[in-house]
């Protein structure tokens, strides 16, 4: 688990930089830098869309993650203890990123 800061005010699971999903993953399964991941959890806010999930974002959050060339990954989880998520403005996941992600 991970502390988590989402920076994608896009997503419908974002609440004060918050993440109400309860988990997510990070895609990237290539990546050697950061641009190259992104939150294949992300869910683009629209404005009549409302999910009960909503109601109770969580600062630490559990994290799968496929990109498997950096140093946090330990079989597909993440073990960052701060983990930031950035996007803003984002309309699908590839608009999205971890922040986080470091090369091994």
């Amino acid at each position: 688990m991970a502390e988590l800061k989402c920076g994608v005010d896009t997503c419908t699971y974002n609440k004060e930089s918050l993440c109400c999903k309860g988990d997510i993953m990070v895609g990237g399964s290539n990546a050697c830098e950061s641009k190259e991941t992104c939150c294949d959890s992300f869910r683009e806010r629209k404005e009549d869309s409302y999910s009960s999930s909503l109601e109770h974002p969580s600062r630490v959050i559990s994290i799968d993650c496929e990109a498997v060339k950096c140093m946090y990954n330990s079989n597909y989880k993440c073990n960052a203890e701060h983990v930031d998520i950035s996007g803003g403005g984002a309309c699908s996941a590839k608009g999205t990123q971890c922040k986080t992600f470091k090369e091994k």
